[in-house]
């Protein structure tokens, strides 16, 4: 059975080890420590993108990776219909211990019920993707979830500015694979997860895969450090 680092850590957190933190290792960037108590934000302490993202939640909503439940918490309050999905055991007994409806330990890509209007996916939410060659399977996916004339809501980054040099020119090697994609470890407690794949993915080829299945793509909102807030639309 593998390790459930990132539930375990949801869980501390939530049975009052208020400074718990995650030791985050990736291939890109130097080792890091995310404090937990961001996943429990309430609305008023989550950046601007997220807001805007919430309040333009309709209808019957699947809010996928939904982590300790922050944002289906809120969306209840609003008497928002959430089911919330995450493929860690610990995030999902965090949320239902919070008040969290309806909680499922579930795969999205292997997620099988439809009718949905919306779909959230917040904190980079698209990077479940892992390869940019998986996004196709995003939206064959999505597709059946979603209603026709049903959302998608996420945010991303464009990370090619961490591969700019001093003089602002932008060194990327383009034999490579996509320069979104990245390798992510967790730790905590002493513990360390298993490596997972992870992507951000730039607006623009976003909206190029979303127009080749049928989906609409709006840039909602984009902030001074290349996070951006889009939404589409399931036209076909």
């Amino acid at each position: 059975m593998q390790e459930d680092v990132y539930g375990d850590g949801l869980r501390a957190y939530q049975n009052g080890k208020k400074n718990a933190t995650f030791i985050v290792e990736s291939d890109l960037a130097e080792t890091d420590r995310w404090p937990i108590s961001t996943f429990f934000r309430s609305y008023d302490e989550m950046p601007e993108v997220e807001q805007k993202a919430l309040q333009r939640v309709e209808g019957k909503t699947l809010d996928v990776g939904a982590g300790a439940g922050s944002h289906s918490i809120w969306l209840q309050s609003k008497q928002i219909d959430v089911t919330a999905i995450d493929v860690s055991p610990g995030a999902v007994e965090v949320m239902r211990v919070r008040g969290v409806n309806r909680p499922l330990l579930q795969n999205y890509f292997c997620f099988d019920e439809t009718g949905y209007d919306t779909m959230l996916m917040l904190m980079n939410g698209i990077g479940i993707v892992g390869k940019l060659n998986r996004l196709s399977s995003f939206f064959l996916q999505a597709k059946k979830i979603l209603k026709k004339g049903g959302r998608i809501l996420l945010d991303s980054s464009d990370i090619r500015y961490m591969y700019e040099d001093e003089d602002g020119s932008v060194m990327i090697d383009l034999n490579g694979g996509y320069y979104g994609e990245m390798e992510y470890t967790f730790g905590f407690n002493k513990k360390k997860g298993v490596p997972f794949d992870w992507v951000f993915v730039d607006f623009d080829t976003l909206a190029d895969c979303a127009k080749l299945h049928g989906f609409s793509c709006k840039k909602i909102y984009e902030d001074d450090h290349y996070l951006y807030l889009a939404e589409l639309i399931n036209e076909a």
